[in-house]
């Protein structure tokens, strides 16, 4: 399922759900801050809801993420009986990760496909 256009204000924060070979990938855009952390929120857990093999966060699109974004990642991943990864963050959402301390405690790879093992 993918998403319409953005409002000409803001992209939407979840772009796409898709199944691929591997697991599900959750491709989130723009930016992800306490004004769309809930639907971000939603998406993460209907995507774990179907329990996929790996449950992979594209964060491709990313500009920004604020706390609030980071700890729906962390609710997402607890309790999860299957693999969370965290693909592709650009250099601000990596930094983010990584200034937070939450590299360390997530699964981050370069790609979509890396992430999938392919």
């Amino acid at each position: 399922m993918t998403r319409g256009e953005a409002d000409g204000l803001r992209r939407p924060p979840v772009e796409a759900v898709e199944r691929r070979t591997g697991g599900l990938v959750v491709r989130l855009a723009g930016e992800l801050d306490l004004y769309n952390v809930r639907e971000v929120s939603v998406a993460l857990a209907q995507a774990a809801d179907q329990a996929p093999e790996r449950l992979v966060v594209d964060l491709g699109e990313v500009d920004f993420v604020d706390s609030t974004a980071l700890a729906a990642l962390v609710e997402a991943r607890r309790g999860l009986a299957t693999q969370l990864l965290l693909a592709a963050p650009r250099p601000d959402v990596r930094r983010a990760l990584e200034v937070s301390g939450l590299a360390g405690h997530f699964d981050v790879r370069d790609s979509v496909d890396a992430a999938l093992g392919a």
